[in-house]
């Protein structure tokens, strides 16, 4: 069945062919142009009167979008015509192409629909506690929007873009004259098909709409896609990098592939790096750069730069291991998501170091393809990279990960294959010898990149213990039984993150070492009468950060060997004769240096597995119940970190610190004094997700109440 179109003087009349192929003069109007054809996804929706009735009683939907087909070829001599029609005629033809989408709109809820909302960013179950309200767009720029009420009505937003389109549409049927090709090409790049193609691009799909009836000139948008030429993504994920806080929690990136790169991965020259980040004022100290990061003051900033640039900073410049994931993303969906990034890629939203940040962008890219799976809601309210890779993972959406070591890694094999051959001729360095061979590996730079940089080169080393889906998940829960003195007691402690050195190694750097957002509650055994019992319930400590940064002298990484906490934790004052502990805040800072020793890893860049350090560390307390209500303190810290094997490690500890309180009248205070405390702690892992712990203090002063403590705690990760 088919229907032709004939002209007549400018007037059009219906020539029918088969029985059921009676459309109303009503739509008359809306056949005006050939174009218009490609729009009528169903004649089920969009016929009224006769033929309407008719499809509706006796066809199907599906039989109903091949009853009446519009043969556009038949069409082709009426375009001249369709120039010299009135601006009426256009508005009809708006009105009747903007009924028949509405209605389909209607019927399949598309402004509700997930990805709509989602590529307005509309999150219904985003958890991040920071976020705006959920029934409005994260976004508050105009600019992204074609209604006035876009931000709060996903419905007014729908319906402006389809007007929008309809215009597109009325404009390319009328305004193809030579002598308006070149404003046509100007105003182009600001038409709703180049400013939201992601937005146009679904649209299509779901109205069934051909792409060829409606497209634009874009010069912006195709100079744009032509240089990044994306085939495929791979997300990249830069390990933990204590010496720059800000990065202290590893970073992930997308790497955009064109075919070139895809057909060989070491060729990075023709490979485009995709990264969300924080837009900071880089003359703000580094106290209010973290502060302003972490409560949305900074705004973020999408960067993209040329891979081989961004991959040097990570493995040349801060020295750190990266693995890269491709994703397991089709072609239309990696077309998609590069739509969706031009569309979004100017805007201006709020930074959120835990909750908005270069891991959740990554997870909400992919949301706006696979609206199915929802990612960002199966994370908890911090969002940290390393859990991104690990719920890919789950998900199936990773492929085979690449691991391309940092210098500092190509260093150490280097080191380690010098102490094999040694050993295994007999011979035995000495300590300046060994500081000998690593100036001379730093004087000789080896690198995973070539000389020019735009090459990966093939790797030579075996992979290192850091691949972030082995590692443990990120929170952890323990309960433990001690005693503290003549008290019993019961632990339960809860830790939002990180890693400390004596959890299960794998996935982590070596010697990673940083914790943030702990808490302990102690709840005592008050049966018996014991003098200088004590409370109940006490907390015991709440930490808001507590990290150490090793880099061993006599290794291949560069920097310092450095710590710093902050937090409220119970404390003994030994001031006075029975003192006991008190609740205080606490900040602390140490620097000082680290030894590796041991057999590294045959073949790899991992350093050797055992650790001792010496930090010269000062430290500030306060709290109401301490003598003055301060005491500052400065000493060393000294201990030895001893990996058994893989599943049982032991550290010991002992911590000489000179506290002073100030002058006191009273004869039985004393305004300074040390206080030496010597710790033990051993801990087997059942598996990578639980672990019992032993603990052990004894603190030497002889004027606190009680002097040693013991505990065994199960630690449960997840």
């Amino acid at each position: 069945m088919s229907i032709e179109l004939m002209s007549t003087s400018g007037t059009y009349a219906l020539i029918t062919i088969g029985q059921r192929a009676r459309l109303p003069l009503a739509i008359a109007a809306l056949l005006f142009s050939a174009n218009t054809q490609a729009f009528l996804p169903t004649p089920l929706l969009v016929t009224e009167g006769a033929l309407s009735s008719e499809l509706s009683e006796s066809t199907s939907p599906s039989d109903a979008k091949a009853a009446v087909r519009i043969e556009t070829s038949n069409l082709s001599d009426t375009r001249d015509n369709s120039q010299n029609n009135t601006a009426s005629g256009s508005d009809m033809a708006i009105e009747q192409l903007l009924a028949v989408w509405r209605r389909q709109v209607k019927t399949d809820n598309l402004a509700q629909h997930t990805t709509w909302r989602r590529l307005l960013y509309f999150y219904d179950d985003q958890n991040s506690m920071l976020s705006k309200n959920k029934t409005e767009s994260l976004v508050d720029d105009p600019r992204f929007f074609l209604s006035d009420n876009g931000q709060q009505d996903s419905v007014a937003e729908l319906d402006a873009t389809l007007t929008a389109l309809a215009k597109e549409f009325t404009s390319q049927t009328t305004g193809n004259s030579q002598a308006n090709i070149h404003i046509k090409n100007q105003a182009n790049n600001d038409s709703v098909l180049c400013r939201f193609p992601a937005r146009v691009a679904w649209l299509k799909e779901r109205l069934a709409i051909d792409d060829a009836s409606l497209s634009a000139q874009c010069p912006e948008l195709d100079d744009w896609m032509a240089t990044l030429a994306p085939e495929q993504l791979s997300i990249v994920f830069a390990e933990e990098y204590l010496d720059n806080p800000l990065s202290a929690f590893g970073h992930t990136l997308l790497r955009i592939d064109s075919k070139s790169s895809v057909a060989d991965p070491n060729q990075i020259s023709q490979a485009y790096a995709l990264n969300y980040t924080v837009d900071g004022d880089p003359n703000d100290s580094f106290p209010i750069y973290a502060t302003k990061s972490m409560i949305g003051s900074y705004d973020s900033a999408i960067e993209i730069d040329p891979y081989p640039e961004k991959l040097a900073k990570y493995l040349q410049d801060d020295e750190r291991d990266t693995w890269t994931y491709p994703l397991n993303l089709t072609p239309s969906e990696v077309q998609q998501i590069m739509r969706h990034v031009w569309e979004t890629k100017a805007l201006k939203m709020p930074y959120y170091f835990t909750t908005d940040n270069c891991a959740s962008e990554i997870l909400r890219l992919i949301d706006v393809v696979r609206p199915q799976q929802s990612l960002l809601k199966q994370l908890a309210y911090v969002v940290v990279p390393s859990d991104v890779i690990q719920l890919l993972n789950n998900k199936n959406l990773l492929a085979n990960a690449t691991y391309t070591p940092a210098d500092n890694t190509l260093r150490q094999a280097q080191l380690n294959d010098i102490k094999q051959q040694r050993e295994q001729f007999g011979y035995h360095n000495s300590a300046k010898q060994t500081l000998n061979e690593i100036k001379s590996a730093q004087r000789n730079p080896v690198s995973s990149l070539s000389d020019d940089g735009q090459r990966l080169r093939k790797r030579q080393i075996d992979v290192s213990d850091n691949n972030p889906i082995d590692r443990h998940p990120l929170q952890l829960g323990t309960i433990g039984i001690g005693q503290r003195g003549d008290n019993n007691y019961i632990d339960i402690g809860v830790r939002a993150g990180f890693h400390d050195t004596l959890d299960h190694a794998s996935g982590y750097p070596q010697f990673f070492n940083l914790e943030g957002l702990a808490a302990t509650l102690r709840l005592y055994d008050t049966d018996d009468n014991k003098p200088n019992q004590p409370d109940s319930v006490v907390l015991q400590n709440a930490t808001l950060i507590r990290g150490r940064s090793f880099n061993p002298i006599n290794a291949g990484k560069k920097g310092k060997t450095w710590g710093a906490s902050i937090e409220a934790t119970r404390v003994n004052d030994g001031s006075q004769d029975g003192g006991q502990d008190h609740l205080v805040g606490s900040v602390g800072y140490e620097t000082g240096w680290s030894w590796a020793f041991g057999t590294p890893s045959i073949g790899t860049g991992e350093m050797p597995p055992q650790l001792c350090y010496t930090f010269l560390a000062g430290t500030a307390q306060a709290g109401r119940a301490i003598n003055k209500g301060f005491r500052v303190g400065a000493g060393v810290n000294a201990g030895c970190r001893y990996q058994i094997n893989n599943q049982l490690r032991a550290q010991a500890e002992l911590q000489l610190p000179y506290w002073y309180h100030g002058s006191s009248d009273e004869s039985n205070v004393r305004g300074h004094y040390w206080q030496p405390i010597s710790s033990l702690g051993l801990q087997y892992d059942i598996d990578k997700k639980q672990a019992l712990r032993i603990n052990a203090n004894y603190d030497w002063q002889e004027r606190v109440d009680a002097n040693e403590d013991i505990q065994l705690s199960y630690r449960r990760y997840f």
